[in-house]
């Protein structure tokens, strides 16, 4: 499906953004793994044969020269999964202009910019972009205003960019996980584990996803699955849509949870 294709993905050395190089590369794609920290993108260099990039994805001229490299080495561009992020943890009135900014920047800016420096090459090779998400991009959780509101507005830039870029073959689209088994994930349950006084990881994920009506959280290689669909021509008609992978959870009336008896 993927044979000769050239993917760029960013946040791509742990998580979501590994597995789903993995998954392109499996499928014969030449990809790219964008990341700021240098051992995890030789991690995932070393086990799939992607093409580490060492870069904030925010910073205008770092990925610009990132997509030029791209570009160099593997001829062209057809697919951008802009997967980078961040934290942004506290409430409103609890954040400083820094840490809003910081969150910004690593949730919405790094798409943004990412996704603005590869658009030439995508036009040209009519190509697509998945564009990260989260199910707070949809829903606000306690004491997270900065990841929320740029998970929010990451949806705003994936319809704006599908309706300006659908005229030029380029189609757009965005994906909200839930709950996923990584590392960011796993440092966010540990602290739950201690501030809960449950046994470990494992019963903290299980505490998170208690009403959720798959009961579980996702695997990284799940939502890779859902991306490739995406940005493949199984989805060529498909653009500005935003994907809910939340093992159903978006589906739950939070009033009526005190009335379950199983």
């Amino acid at each position: 499906m993927f044979d000769g294709r050239k993917v760029l993905i960013t946040g791509g050395g742990t998580g979501i953004g590994a597995a789903a190089a993995a998954r392109f590369r499996a499928e014969g794609a030449r990809v790219a793994v964008l990341g700021r920290r240098p051992a995890p993108l030789d991690e995932v260099a070393a086990r799939t044969g992607a093409l580490p990039l060492v870069a904030d994805a925010a910073d205008r001229a770092a990925i610009e020269d990132a997509v030029r490299t791209v570009v160099a080495r593997y001829g062209g561009l057809d697919v951008v999964v802009a997967n980078a992020g961040g934290h942004g943890l506290s409430a409103v009135g609890d954040t400083d202009d820094a840490d809003w900014e910081q969150s910004l920047r690593s949730n919405l800016t790094s798409a943004f910019a990412t996704v603005r420096a590869a658009l030439p090459e995508l036009v040209k090779s009519r190509g697509s972009v998945v564009v990260v998400s989260s199910l707070a991009g949809l829903f606000a959780g306690p004491s997270v205003a900065g990841y929320t509101v740029g998970k929010h507005a990451l949806i705003g830039l994936t319809r704006s960019l599908a309706r300006d870029y659908g005229r030029h073959g380029v189609r757009v689209n965005a994906v909200c996980p839930g709950w996923v088994c990584t590392p960011m994930a796993d440092e966010q349950m540990d602290a739950l584990s201690a501030a809960a006084g449950l046994a470990d990881r494992e019963a903290a994920y299980r505490r998170v996803t208690e009403n959720v009506p798959l009961g579980r959280p996702a695997r990284p290689e799940e939502i890779a699955a859902i991306i490739r669909f995406l940005a493949s021509d199984d989805s060529s008609y498909i653009t500005g849509s935003v994907t809910v992978a939340d093992g159903g959870a978006h589906a739950v009336d939070l009033p009526t949870i005190a009335l379950a008896t199983t």
